[in-house]
């Protein structure tokens, strides 16, 4: 059972007992969740910070919400913010009108004015998910990523989104529709990734992304022949364990330009974990959702088809420069392996299976690892 109580005005020593009257008799006999929306609240003094803290002795839920931004540093100043939840009211934004320079899972990311960038989460209860990707982008600031760190939450409509300075920024996506050079940006995109890969963390510091890549293959595994199954399981889980740093969606719509500087965006899918993972993404990206709409890559990208392949064979050219062919073209065996064990997981458990385009996409995964799972000896490099 929840109540919420309105904060009007200002509260001070001239009406502070007032208020606490007018607020015990809204409460009654109560012993629900309580909440104090201070959306109206103009100042609070000590007076009536007292008022708040007999409200929280007396009920331990007592939390304070929509605070101005004045108040919110009365009760940070204060202590309160450590004895209790307090929590600033988000500025409003629109993003009618502004263009879409990308979209992913979890949200679709405006241009709100020449400097700035918006990501909107699609979820009306991300706001735990956004703080947790601003802490994710410091981090990584820190450790010397090259990043893009959100700077303040807003509200958009119903929903939430992180704002990001990014000055005339541009996607690599962008770049490439304009005319630069498919290669070049692929170098360039190389870059970011050995110096995040050389990132090494503390166990724990990052989710792990060999987890979550077991329960993709432990639901896949089920629908395959016992023995295909069974390997597929031992493969994965022969994966060494490691602390190297993972972006988890390194893509050309991730990747931003600004002043000549290289910066990441989307750090919600920060993880740690050997980088097999980390490749097996950017093929999923550029190529394997691709394997039955051949142009599914060219419309999430907004990229030609050809331009798309380009730049996902570079990057493992690129990175692996002092490698042959033949170690290249295993680690994309690799990554398909990899691929397709996650999107036949994924249209299983996401799509409607009865759906002709989903059960061709299924079929397609299935039987590629049917036919190369049995003569895979490992999934790392």
């Amino acid at each position: 059972m929840k109540k919420i109580i309105k904060l009007s005005g200002r509260i001070d020593s001239t009406n502070a007992a007032e208020v606490e009257k007018r607020i015990n008799d809204e409460i009654g006999v109560f012993d629900g969740e309580l909440t104090l929306d201070a959306s109206e609240l103009e100042y609070i003094s000590s007076a009536g910070l007292r008022v708040v803290l007999r409200l929280k002795k007396a009920n331990d839920t007592t939390k304070v919400i929509n605070c101005s931004s004045e108040v919110y540093e009365i009760f940070d100043m204060t202590g309160f913010s450590e004895m209790m939840e307090v929590k600033k009211a988000y500025r409003k934004l629109s993003v009618e009108g502004c263009e879409v320079i990308g979209e992913g899972a979890n949200g679709i990311v405006y241009r709100t004015d020449p400097d700035t960038i918006v990501k909107v989460y699609k979820n009306p209860d991300s706001l735990a998910e956004i703080h947790n990707e601003r802490e994710l982008a410091r981090k990584a600031f820190v450790m010397g990523i090259p990043t893009a760190i959100p700077y303040d939450v807003v509200q958009v409509g119903d929903l939430y989104g992180s704002v990001f300075e990014l000055l005339n920024a541009k996607s690599f996506a962008t770049l490439i529709n304009e005319g630069e050079d498919v290669a070049s940006l692929a170098k360039q995109s190389v870059e970011i990734l050995k110096t995040m890969h050389a990132t090494t963390l503390k166990p724990g510091e990052l989710p792990d992304k060999k987890q979550e890549v077991l329960k993709w293959t432990n639901f896949t595994s089920k629908h395959l022949p016992e023995e295909i199954g069974e390997k597929l399981l031992k493969l994965v889980n022969d994966i060494p364990d490691t602390n190297t740093m993972l972006h988890g969606d390194f893509h050309i719509k991730n990747i931003m330009q600004q002043n000549g500087e290289n910066l990441l965006i989307d750090m919600d899918t920060l993880s740690m974990g050997h980088p097999i993972f980390e490749f097996a993404a950017i093929f999923a990206a550029y190529v394997g959702f691709s394997c039955v709409d051949k142009l599914n890559a060219q419309e999430f990208f907004g990229v030609k088809r050809e331009y798309c392949e380009q730049f996902c064979y570079d990057t493992f050219k690129y990175y692996f420069a002092d490698k042959d062919e033949q170690f290249i073209n295993s680690v994309i065996k690799m990554c398909e392996v990899i691929t397709y064990t996650r999107l036949m997981r994924w249209f299983m458990e996401k799509k409607d299976i009865n759906d002709s385009y989903v059960k061709s996409v299924v079929d397609f995964c299935k039987n590629y690892l049917v036919n190369n799972v049995p003569n895979t000896e490992k999934l790392y490099f």
